[in-house]
């Protein structure tokens, strides 16, 4: 019976498959057996074990040869999560090599050691997506660089800008979200060794020698000082992954928004079959955006359990490690997922011009009305030019006359002549800034990476 929202038929397909098998029950045994045969060759390579165990410890380290279901049952009845696991691989190996299997290790060195191997390869499947994910924006940004759009703050009318310049900001957070990972990654999951306590005391004198070789076999950077109760190096990529899962979500909502049916500025990708109700046929919702919207706030949900869990008793502390235990495949497998379910948002993205041009006149040209500020100020005084257009409006939000009819109207002209570009003060796609070059550079600048 499956359970679990990993499993379930309604929901597995929300999750990348790559990630979920990474963390599966039998790549996480396999990890573990890695991490062990790494630590063998290790250590037969500095004369502490025997060169033939070390090879028949690594020869044996194959998780399709062991009895899940068994260990299942074993691991219960002893209530350790680990010693059932050396049970069989001792059976497997046979004698003498069972003797020097998991030799001066603990059983965290290795579940940390193996998360550390899995999460690599969760990384990488991620940084595929969100290269796809940034890659697409990228084309968007240039396309649409001098597509005129209303910018929005605190949900009205702002000023102009272009709709490239609004993927470029989506496209920086993106990248510093990238780097932030890629940094973090190889000081975050380590190898580690160190022991019943971190110590290295059952390896007379050759633990830390021990634990750079085993992360060499393993591609990892040594801990160094492995203590069992400092989190604080995963818990740091957790809160990376944490703000990557917070911009996700905030262009998912922006894609939320434009796709609204009164404003219809973009819309994601849709097919034949796609169904948005079982009873309003009409319905195209935002579902990838939505759905990108819950994976992020699921691992978000995630982040202060893996910061409280760096609280540890003493130099180990099992209500800690079994919540971190459980804790790294969820968040592993929810962040690469959300890179996966945001290429594909982005990727299939729908714009719609001719709406964004709709919309900006909706106003009736009150969104540029800083620009006609900035041309009065010459003339008045900014603080003047404020007083007019705050009165004008108000005029026009009132009584539904045009901006500039407002503008022209106003006492405050007096005998003072109107400029003769009043008119062209009121034409956004004149007033955008440095919109387009934003877009192009950030584009640009991006691509090469």
């Amino acid at each position: 019976m499956r359970t679990g929202m990993f499993d379930s038929f309604v929901t597995r397909h929300w999750f990348n498959a790559e990630a979920k098998a990474i963390w599966s029950d039998q790549a996480t045994l396999q990890a573990w057996l890695t991490v062990e045969a790494a630590l063998a060759r290790a250590q037969a390579e500095l004369g502490i074990i025997p060169q033939a165990a070390a090879q028949t410890i690594a020869a044996q380290a194959d998780a399709s040869a062991f009895d899940l279901e068994r260990l299942s049952r074993d691991i219960a009845f002893a209530q350790h999560p680990f010693v059932p696991v050396l049970r069989q691989y001792e059976a497997l190996c046979g004698e003498p090599a069972a003797g020097f299997i998991h030799w001066g290790a603990t059983t965290q060195n290795i579940f940390d050691t193996a998360a550390s191997l899995q999460m690599f390869q969760s990384h990488q499947v991620l940084s595929r997506h969100l290269d796809a994910a940034i890659e697409a924006l990228c084309t968007l940004a240039q396309q649409h660089r001098d597509t005129v759009q209303a910018g929005r703050t605190h949900g009205q009318h702002a000023l102009p800008m272009t709709f490239g310049f609004k993927l470029a900001g989506w496209l920086d957070e993106l990248d510093r979200d990238r780097s932030r990972l890629s940094q973090r990654l190889a000081g975050s999951f380590v190898a580690s060794l160190g022991g019943a306590i971190g110590s290295f005391a059952a390896m007379a004198g050759q633990g830390r020698a021990v634990e750079v070789r085993m992360a060499a076999h393993l591609g990892l950077a040594p801990a160094g000082l492995p203590m069992r109760s400092s989190y604080d190096r995963v818990s740091d990529f957790v809160a990376a992954l944490g703000l990557l899962a917070g911009t996700a979500q905030k262009i998912a909502q922006d894609v939320v928004f434009m796709q609204r049916t009164e404003i219809g500025e973009v819309e994601e990708a849709f097919h034949l079959g796609k169904v948005g109700s079982s009873t309003m046929a009409q319905k195209r919702n935002p579902s990838s955006a939505l759905m990108l919207t819950s994976l992020a706030r699921m691992l978000r949900a995630r982040v202060p359990l893996a910061m409280e869990a760096m609280v540890r008793m003493d130099e180990g502390d099992s209500s800690a490690t079994n919540v971190t235990d459980a804790l790294l495949p969820e968040i592993a497998i929810l962040a690469t997922s959300i890179a996966e379910t945001l290429a594909q948002l982005v990727g299939g993205l729908v714009v719609h011009p001719e709406a964004m041009r709709r919309n900006l006149e909706l106003s009736q040209g009150l969104i540029v009305s800083e620009a006609v500020m900035m041309r009065l100020t010459a003339l008045m005084g900014r603080h003047e030019a404020h007083h007019l257009l705050y009165d004008a409006a108000q005029r026009t939000v009132a009584e539904g006359i045009p901006f500039l009819e407002a503008i022209c109207t106003h006492a405050m002209w007096g005998t003072r002549a109107l400029p003769d570009d009043l008119a062209q003060s009121l034409q956004a796609s004149a007033y955008v800034g440095d919109s387009a070059a934003i877009a192009m550079e950030t584009a640009a600048r991006l691509a090469r990476r």
